[in-house]
């Protein structure tokens, strides 16, 4: 099997992947925003939003506008979120979008007043949107503000992908099942619409795409398999930018053997922190990850909320899910994993910039970390482990 067959098969294991698609790379809300806006208003019959966050600033509130008016002309609006992420979304806020015919559904409300409550946990991460079965977005990018809630001089910095082609069938058919079941599971009644419709993919792209989605019932290990497989064939370089970078001992394992073999391995984490508790429990991994030569960078321009990587300029995905125990054991999460050439040089180019942006952590120092912060790390390592299982996430290998 040559080279390139073996990169084809592996790359995308435990998913099905089809040609044929335009992908376009979103970086942040200055890109995001006006293309989703711009698509919902060109809607004729259907708009699918699932999002963890969709907060009440200005960028949202456009969002929600063009969610209103869609509707108001007829189109079927379905929007799916998150019952802990968008609890702090007003109620009025709320009411003035349903009374314009907006569908709102919340998923997996929160239980009680404390959020770590395991019950709390398995939550709704991904971030899709499909506009009349013909047009889909699927990345990192909650409804918000780049620069809510924590404001820098830069962009938060995140990434997401307009997709158009035979891969928008399995996007549509995620967003309504899950619709479905939702409001299956809250004994909603179904309001009578526009008829279903099909999908469609008018496009002569020729990109080679999978989307790849994390769940409870057949898809608990997909997005960490399609990793592990790319991961396991590098050859040059690997490049990962995420925001909560706690992975099992797996996952580190191939990455510092990918180091040994020669691969040049970098990691761009987060700088600034929205949740220093779960930083604390992820430099608990650093010191034996920069001694095996795993190069990490900690992003100093602003917040980082990106989940991508690219893999030897060949291979790139890019989605919600974090490479940590909550992603890959107990949220929903949507990634795109792609493979052509072209896409995947632009991400890595984005990506070479935002390290320029970084602070290279030194081994020396962290082999010489006082004790008390090693201490620290390694009890909010275990304290998330503890979590997973109280939750019910099984064994974080």
């Amino acid at each position: 099997m040559t080279p390139r067959k073996r990169w084809r098969t592996l790359f995308f294991r435990g998913v099905e992947p089809v040609s044929g698609n335009l992908i376009r790379l979103l970086q942040n809300g200055a890109d995001f925003f006006p293309a989703l806006i711009a698509a919902i208003d060109a809607a004729h019959t259907e708009v699918h939003l699932e999002t963890y966050i969709f907060n009440a600033d200005r960028s949202a509130n456009a969002v929600r506008e063009a969610l209103m008016r869609a509707a108001r002309r007829g189109v079927r609006v379905r929007l799916l979120i998150d019952g802990v992420g968008s609890r702090e979304l007003p109620v009025a806020w709320l009411d003035e979008a349903r009374a314009a015919g907006v569908g709102v559904l919340a998923y997996r409300p929160l239980v009680g007043r404390w959020r770590s409550n395991p019950r709390n946990l398995r939550r709704l991460h991904r971030k899709v949107a499909v506009i009349d079965a013909r047009i889909a977005f699927v990345g990192g990018m909650n409804i918000m503000d780049d620069f809510e809630p924590v404001r820098f001089d830069a962009p938060r910095l995140d990434f997401s992908v307009e997709v158009q082609g035979p891969l928008i069938a399995p996007i549509h058919h995620g967003v309504e099942h899950l619709w479905h079941l939702v409001t299956l599971t809250q004994l909603q009644a179904e309001k009578a619409g526009p008829p279903r419709i099909k999908p469609s993919w008018p496009t002569d792209g020729n990109v080679r795409a999978a989307y790849v989605v994390r769940d409870n019932f057949a898809h608990r290990r997909d997005i960490e398999r399609a990793y592990l497989a790319a991961l396991a064939l590098a050859r040059d370089e690997i490049v990962i930018a995420n925001s909560y970078f706690l992975p099992g001992r797996r996952f580190r394992k191939v990455l510092k053997k990918a180091a040994a073999r020669g691969v040049k391995v970098c990691l761009l984490v987060q700088g600034h922190t929205d949740h220093p508790f779960f930083q604390a429990a992820a430099r608990a991994l650093y010191r034996d990850l920069l001694a095996a030569g795993v190069a990490i960078h900690e992003y100093q321009a602003s917040e980082l909320h990106a989940k991508v990587a690219v893999i030897d300029s060949r291979w790139a995905t890019v989605g919600s899910s974090n490479i940590d125990p909550f992603s890959l054991l107990l949220a929903r999460e949507a990634n795109i994993v792609v493979h052509d050439a072209a896409f995947s040089r632009d991400l890595r180019q984005r990506l070479h910039h935002a390290i320029g942006q970084s602070a290279a952590l030194a081994p020396a120092d962290w082999q010489r970390r006082p004790w008390p912060q090693r201490m620290l790390s390694w009890l909010a390592y275990g304290s998330v482990r503890f979590m997973v299982g109280l939750a019910g996430g099984g064994r974080w290998v």
